[in-house]
């Protein structure tokens, strides 16, 4: 049971929140798949052999990681785990199933994102990662899966109620 049982209103405003959030993890992997011409151009996509994180990891980088983060730019590896995060993670917050674990894996995506681009270019310590990441931490702590979405009936399942880490 949440805290928030007693606010209906904030109750929706976490799922909405959960909801916005799965789409800003899933409109990159459908941008970058295949190639939607927004920050990944037309023809560049996965599919069509371009890699998903080089852009990023080769230009977007900064700071004392920069080395550690360019490294792995283009690699297999870096592709194949990147898209499956934002594709899991995406889909578990849109839809409310798994969400405590979209969660966690979801910020600690953000902060990698974050640690990546170290320092901010217009703050000297704060972005939009780090404030999703807290986004993230609200929709595991107020179960907003529930609401929303399928998460009510997802709980409910037999698997979740041996295994309630899945919720």
């Amino acid at each position: 049971m949440s805290p928030y049982d007693r606010w209906p209103a904030v109750d929706r405003l976490w799922g909405l929140l959960r909801l916005m959030m799965g789409w800003i993890f899933l409109w990159p992997f459908l941008d970058k798949l295949f190639g939607l011409g927004f920050a990944t151009e037309r023809g560049s996509g996965w599919i069509d052999g371009g890699s998903p994180t080089s852009g990023f990891l080769e230009f977007g980088t900064r700071g004392p990681l920069k080395d550690v983060f360019q490294s792995m730019s283009g690699s297999a590896f870096a592709d194949w785990l990147f898209m499956i995060g934002l594709l899991g993670i995406g889909l578990a917050l849109l839809l409310g199933c798994g969400v405590r674990i979209a969660s966690v894996t979801g910020a600690i995506l953000l902060v990698l994102m974050w640690l990546a681009a170290f320092a901010p270019e217009h703050n000297p310590f704060l972005d939009d990662h780090l404030i999703y990441a807290f986004v993230l931490a609200g929709v595991y702590g107020t179960d907003a899966g529930r609401y929303l979405g399928l998460g009510k009936r997802w709980a409910n399942s037999a698997v979740v109620r041996r295994n309630p880490y899945l919720k």
